[in-house]
């Protein structure tokens, strides 16, 4: 195995989990590069559901190195759940390191992220409320505590007393919310400084940069998707860090030198969760049934996924902006019932008739747009059980040779279940 990026290349939600869960059976070191707990990654191993919002799926695997870091944000609350629940369920968490520079989600930060969506009401972006948003703001105005700052009591105590009366001036002031007391934050930042000690590692980065020196295979894990990513998604509609390939550079203090290859997982069709543009988005019969047999409910949330038909154009651009060397394609068995299946190839304005062939990034414009669908026949069968590629029916390999045709990216990998086993490397 080369050292690799796994991104999602739509809008999250794409089955990067199991992809992750995969590959870490190689790796040396599975990595979560960026975003926080507002993540869902469901793994089914031997019939068994395991879901994560921080930890890599990777920790599934004994003598594995799982690390959570510098570009995510924690929410210690959801950290120490997932740590019950998974030694309750019998999974070892000694392996798993914490970067000291990522970044902590506060009591207030969750706060802020629902007040904030009441106030825009029907101009709300569509986020988890976890208080994802507010950290990263805190993060890039410098009011933000990092992991490391939980050991420094004389920092802490500054830090505190510095952003305390801003935050609670927003708490009161704007939303009308009760204030916090410099003990109650406190209580809080010394709990998780005694709870999450095993896991914090103060020389994680020298042990990153000696175990790639060394060629321990190292696998890089993002949360949400390209189409969420804070400079290239659907903005103002995205997420508060990047998903994007890149984001696993600035997320792990490793060099751009350390990355060989990058995965993009794909549905075989597409989702969204929240608001936002959605070119292919099926309000019909059609999307309800692939939103039934492909179970689209939120992982965080349990907000039902909105549907449609595999997006091109975005599958281009997500190729482009995060450098793509191979796809990852999931639920393909979800079609295994279906007569026909669409496939959008560009987009036309509907009032001048002009052909977008590649992603326009002004979401203004999108509203003025209509899918350019070319129609493929079913299969019509059952591919559940498919152990390769030739296994596959000749229509389902042909609408996967379009799509990597019109990609110019491989596909490497197929996904036609839940299931570890329901995996066709090619």
């Amino acid at each position: 195995m080369k050292n690799t990026v796994v991104v999602g290349a739509q809008w999250g939600d794409e089955g990067k989990a199991k992809i992750t869960d995969l590959l870490a059976g190689e790796a040396d070191i599975i990595i979560r590069y960026q975003g926080g707990c507002n993540a869902g990654h469901t793994v089914v191993v031997d019939g068994e559901t395991y879901k994560f919002h921080l930890i890599p799926s990777g920790i599934l695997y004994d003598g594995k190195t799982c690390v959570i870091g510098a570009g995510t944000v924690i929410n210690p609350v959801v950290l120490e759940e997932e740590l019950e629940d998974l030694k309750k369920r019998g999974v070892s968490t000694k392996n798993l390191k914490i970067c000291q520079l990522a970044h902590i989600t506060m009591p207030y930060h969750i706060d802020l992220d629902g007040a904030d969506e009441l106030l825009l009401g029907n101009n709300k972006i569509g986020t988890t409320k976890r208080g994802i948003g507010p950290t990263y703001t805190d993060k890039m105005a410098r009011l933000g505590f990092r992991i490391e700052d939980l050991y420094d009591e004389e920092l802490l105590l500054s830090k505190i007393e510095r952003a305390l009366p801003i935050k609670n001036a927003q708490l009161e002031k704007i939303y009308g919310l009760k204030p916090y007391s410099k003990e109650q934050i406190l209580e809080f930042c010394h709990y998780y400084r005694d709870y999450l000690k095993p896991y914090v590692d103060m020389d994680l980065l020298p042990f990153l940069e000696k175990s790639r020196k060394a060629g321990k295979k190292i696998l890089f894990e993002g949360a949400q998707g390209v189409m969420l990513d804070i400079d290239f998604g659907t903005y103002p509609y995205v997420t508060s860090s990047n998903p994007i390939g890149g984001g696993a550079v600035t997320g792990t203090a490793l060099g751009i030198n350390s990355v060989d290859e990058v995965i993009g997982v794909f549905k075989a069709y597409i989702t969204r969760v929240g608001e936002g543009p959605f070119m292919t988005e099926l309000l019909d019969d059609e999307g309800e049934k692939i939103q039934s047999i492909g179970k689209e409910f939120g992982v965080t949330t349990g907000r039902k996924r909105r549907c449609g038909w595999f997006d091109l154009p975005i599958a281009k651009y997500s190729a482009q902006v995060s450098g793509l060397t191979g796809i990852a394609l999931t639920k393909l068995d979800v079609f295994d019932s279906f007569d026909k299946i669409k496939l959008c190839v560009a987009y036309k304005d509907k009032r001048d008739g002009h052909i977008y062939d590649n992603y326009p990034t002004n979401i203004n414009l999108h509203k003025y747009l209509e899918p350019v669908y070319r129609v493929f026949d079913g299969w019509k069968t059952d591919i559940s059980k498919a152990k390769s590629y030739n296994d596959l029916p000749e229509n389902a390999k042909i609408y996967l040779k379009e799509i990597e045709k019109l990609t110019d990216v491989p596909i490497k990998i197929i996904s036609v279940g839940p299931d570890r086993e329901q995996t066709i490397f090619i």
